[in-house]
């Protein structure tokens, strides 16, 4: 993570802004959290789903990854809803 820069999507800002959310608890998520759900065919690249903690509070990142230009593109950045996801915020409710 520490060889790739990263870029927020302008939606990632606005989301952000909106849910009180700042780029040190992105950054947290980035580092401590694990991918839930892999994207490899997204284009123009490959993303993924995150999911960490920031002060009990669980978060979603959707990041997509640009090896060539060593980038880590923010996406959005939300705290998954409990009506729509299981109690570990690992899977979609059916």
């Amino acid at each position: 993570m520490n060889t790739y820069r990263v870029i927020y999507q302008r939606h990632a800002v606005e989301r952000m802004a909106q849910r009180g959310l700042s780029e040190e608890d992105v950054m947290h998520v980035l580092l401590a959290g694990e991918t839930i759900q892999a994207y490899p065919d997204d284009i123009p690249f490959p993303s993924e789903l995150i999911l960490g903690w920031r002060n009990k509070r669980p978060l979603h990142i959707v990041v997509a990854t640009d090896t060539t230009r060593r980038r880590k593109i923010i996406i959005t950045v939300y705290e998954p809803s409990p009506d729509q996801w299981e109690a570990d915020f690992r899977r979609k409710k059916p």
